[in-house]
């Protein structure tokens, strides 16, 4: 598989917006809640499943080499972070919303999208808590029970994550009729 210049600068732009994402937050106790979820959906909507699984992936790396993109900082020791677990799935959930949109090909529709970016925010949650729970617990070697980091790490973010989807999905059914329109993404992609 080869990437084009235009595939590699789409990857990169989206890994930025994702590490600008992280810096628009509302700081709550262990997990922030910040706009990095509505850049990766919109990796996976835009560049498809390969590459916007790339994107996140790029900011993934670029946090564990030492750039402070992510929310706390940066480096390799941010794996044992109780929130990595959270942009493992933004990346798990680029990908799962990029093939939605491949299979979707041209007909995507609002209940479409909302159906596929919902699964993607899902993904990010089942990945990211039991991930919170296991470091607390193991890592950190404080109790926490697992209603408690469902309490933490889900519920004060699940409304405003699913009021969000639903802003995004409507969002990106009228950009990607745009970007279709213009020549920028092919119809049957």
């Amino acid at each position: 598989m080869k990437l084009s210049l235009r595939d590699m600068l789409l990857i990169a732009i989206f890994a930025a917006l994702t590490a600008v994402g992280a810096f628009i937050k509302i700081p709550t106790p262990i997990v922030p809640y910040t706009l990095q979820f509505l850049f990766c959906a919109y990796a996976g909507i835009l560049l498809g499943s390969r590459q916007g699984l790339y994107s996140q992936a790029l900011y993934i790396l670029l946090g564990l080499i030492g750039i402070p993109v992510f929310v706390n900082g940066g480096g390799p020791a941010y794996i044992l972070q109780p929130t990595f677990g959270y942009l493992l799935g933004f990346a798990l959930c680029a990908y799962v919303i990029g093939k939605c949109m491949e299979r979707f090909g041209a007909a995507v529709t609002f209940v479409k999208l909302l159906g596929a970016v919902l699964l993607g925010l899902f993904l990010i949650y089942l990945i990211g808590v039991p991930y919170l729970y296991l470091i607390v617990n193991l890592y950190l070697g404080k109790s926490m029970a697992l209603s408690k980091a469902l309490a933490v790490g889900f519920i004060p973010y699940i409304i405003p994550d699913m009021i969000l989807s639903v802003l995004i999905a409507a969002t990106g059914v009228k950009v990607l009729a745009i970007l279709r329109r213009t020549g920028f993404i092919k119809n049957s992609a």
